[in-house]
């Protein structure tokens, strides 16, 4: 049984048996889970058909979040790129930009989605998903056994770092969903147990030290919009790695890592809405403008 410790245990674990890393997950957890894995199959079915559904709600052009502070932004994006057949990204990936805040969009109305592997960052992985689906043709249940994978990522990161911005800032929510969305993408497209792991490594890379700085506290703004930068960068960490190009950092390191700035950073960056974009003088009036002038309790 795995221990989920690391993410070179796994890879090696892969290699000797020439397996997939989704498919020593599913076994593995069928036995630790005293489930057979055809039912956990099912499960990770049935939360693929909530991301769908939830890219459909969050693509609704009246969606509106609680606080009405956001809403409408996947519809936006899907007629901008319709309209101008993907403006400067590429049809696909401006539909996954619009997927990406759609889910996020969900989530903000109060929608049922798949924390991936939270909340705030549950757009990266379904809107990369179900795009892969949709408009690149994967089967589906390809696209299901490449989220045990994404899942068995978000445990090493979660057992060995953190995965909430509370603790480590927007890296451990948005660096966390995006690496683990890269490997997905890079099993789905055939990459080696190893190319996954170099592709999770880049994708937390590049979103090192990034804090948390909900404005008036609301998983809003930034966080909608961050799921979008997510989703591009697991794109691009997933094409440097299949095409070959390592991570010169191990990934474990760069939990490692990712952990260890988290901790450095100040309490202010941390989902505390009292630093960064949370403390401008825009982002106060909005916060006004959601709770009014000192709501009780600050």
């Amino acid at each position: 049984m795995f221990t989920y410790d690391s993410i070179a245990a796994l890879v090696s674990a892969a290699d000797a048996g020439t397996k997939k890393i989704s498919e020593l997950v599913l076994r593995d957890q069928a036995e630790q889970m005293g489930e057979s894995e055809a039912a956990l199959y099912r499960r990770m079915d049935d939360d693929f058909t909530v991301m769908c559904d939830a890219v459909i709600y969050g693509q609704d052009k009246n969606q509106r979040s609680m606080s009405g502070l956001t809403g409408g932004e996947g519809y936006k994006m899907k007629q901008y790129a319709d309209r101008t057949q993907g403006g400067l990204s590429g049809l696909f990936m401006a539909h996954a930009m619009s997927r990406a805040l759609a889910v996020s969009g969900c989530n903000a109305s109060m929608g049922k989605i798949v924390a991936t592997p939270t909340a705030g960052s549950c757009g990266i992985l379904p809107g990369c998903l179900v795009s892969l689906y949709e408009e690149k043709r994967f089967s589906r249940e390809a696209i299901v056994m490449s989220l045990f994978t994404a899942g068995a990522f978000g445990m090493v990161i979660a057992q060995t770092a953190c995965i909430a911005g509370a603790a480590g800032g927007c890296q451990a929510e948005c660096g966390s969903a995006a690496g683990m969305a890269a490997a997905a993408f890079v099993e789905l497209s055939g990459g080696t147990p190893q190319q996954c792991a170099d592709a999770c490594a880049i994708a937390l890379a590049n979103q090192l030290g990034l804090v948390c700085d909900p404005v008036a506290g609301l998983v809003e703004i930034p966080c909608i919009k961050r799921n979008v930068a997510g989703t591009v960068i697991a794109f691009s960490a997933a094409d440097m790695a299949l095409a070959g190009i390592a991570s010169e950092i191990p990934v474990d390191e760069c939990i490692t890592a990712m952990n260890e700035v988290g901790q450095a950073l100040p309490s202010a960056l941390r989902e505390t809405a009292l630093g960064g974009l949370a403390a401008t003088p825009t982002a106060q009036r909005l916060k006004e403008r959601v709770f009014g002038k000192n709501p009780a309790g600050q």
